[in-house]
């Protein structure tokens, strides 16, 4: 098992310059430092109530093996939570089941979900889902609003098939889904999808804080730079630099393999420039369109605020390949970054770096 405090010693020794190093976009010194805690006012960071928000990207249901709809059932747990977005640095994250994004839904075109949402008391906020698969008001929002210490039920037939982003959508709908309350239900056409080796799930959001990007201390909410559209940090799955060899290594493949990738922008504000450096989408559902022929051998990919895409790629040599938003200076800077490696014998005739 991953040493998760090792990591963040690692991470925080490296400091900035260590972070841009990993994103591979600059090298050297930043030319600036790392703000001290309590430059601008900042608390002390706070306990945390979780070691991670990050989700796992490969803890996905498995494909639909079956010819005929059934009955999904899904239960859903609103949470409220301390955790830190990079070492040093903790928010107040809302959350779906603890994880950002929240747990992702699979389905079959024709079956029912019947849902089940959860807000417990220790909560301090009304809260609710709005499903983008689902046809009639809200997408479920106001059938599914919950105060603390309440709980709704919400039945629906997914009719048509995608990859499609659910996000709690209360009034403050933008706050709450840069604090993290975004997922994607994955409905596959009665076909199913292709055979691929493994398959990833990733979500991106901004998060507007009230310190600077790698600041020590506790970040609060802050609205004006979420109204402003300038956000503190560009995260995939809820913490800086979270899905990497340096902090969760858990997209690991051997050459040869196939990879699906599942990614969701919650935003709320920010379209992402999907790209996977050192590779190409071998094929792309764009905007999670399943029922639609998919481009192929895409380089970088638009997936708006409220949207998803399906992607597809292949490991013919060995390497980290980084998934980014390739407005670069999210990656140097915000941390939106993941990594697949693939470990395997290299193959000089296809990529030979020491020539």
């Amino acid at each position: 098992m991953y040493d998760h405090s090792t990591r963040r010693q690692l991470l925080g020794a490296a400091g900035v310059t260590g972070a841009l190093a990993l994103a591979g976009c600059v090298g050297g010194s930043t030319g600036t430092d790392t703000p001290e805690q309590g430059d601008s006012g900042l608390s002390a960071p706070k306990d945390t109530d979780v070691d991670r928000v990050a989700a796992d990207p490969r803890d996905i249901p498995d494909p639909i093996d079956r010819d005929s709809p059934t009955t999904v059932e899904v239960e859903l747990e609103t949470e409220e939570v301390v955790a830190e977005v990079e070492p040093g640095v903790t928010f107040q994250y809302m959350t779906f089941d603890g994880q950002i994004p929240g747990p992702m839904v699979r389905a079959r075109v024709g079956d029912t979900i019947d849902l089940t949402i959860r807000n417990p008391e220790s909560n301090s906020m009304t809260h609710n889902v709005d499903f983008h698969a689902a046809r009639g008001t809200g997408g479920g929002a106001e059938a599914t609003r919950v105060a603390p210490g309440e709980e709704e039920r919400l039945r629906f037939e997914v009719t048509y098939p995608g990859a499609f982003v659910y996000h709690c959508a209360v009034a403050a709908v933008d706050y709450h889904i840069s604090s993290g309350m975004f997922g994607l239900i994955v409905v596959e056409p009665p076909e199913g999808l292709s055979d691929v080796d493994h398959e990833f799930y990733l979500g991106q959001h901004e998060l507007y804080t009230t310190g600077d990007a790698g600041q020590q201390g506790h970040h609060e909410f802050d609205f004006p730079s979420m109204a402003a559209e300038e956000p503190t940090y560009v995260l995939m799955n809820g913490e800086k630099y979270a899905i990497t060899p340096e902090n969760y290594h858990e997209m690991q493949v051997e050459t040869g393999d196939t990879a699906r990738v599942f990614f969701a922008v919650g935003g709320p504000n920010k379209q992402s420039s999907f790209h996977p450096i050192g590779s190409v989408w071998d094929e792309v559902y764009e905007q999670g369109a399943l029922a639609n022929d998919p481009a192929r051998y895409v380089q970088t990919t638009p997936v708006p605020p409220g949207s998803s895409c399906v992607a597809t790629m292949s490991f013919p040599v060995p390497g980290a390949f980084k998934l980014v938003d390739h407005a670069l200076s999210r990656v140097a800077r915000k941390g939106a970054m993941a990594v697949v490696t693939a470990d395997g014998e290299a193959n000089p005739e296809l990529f030979d770096p020491d020539a």
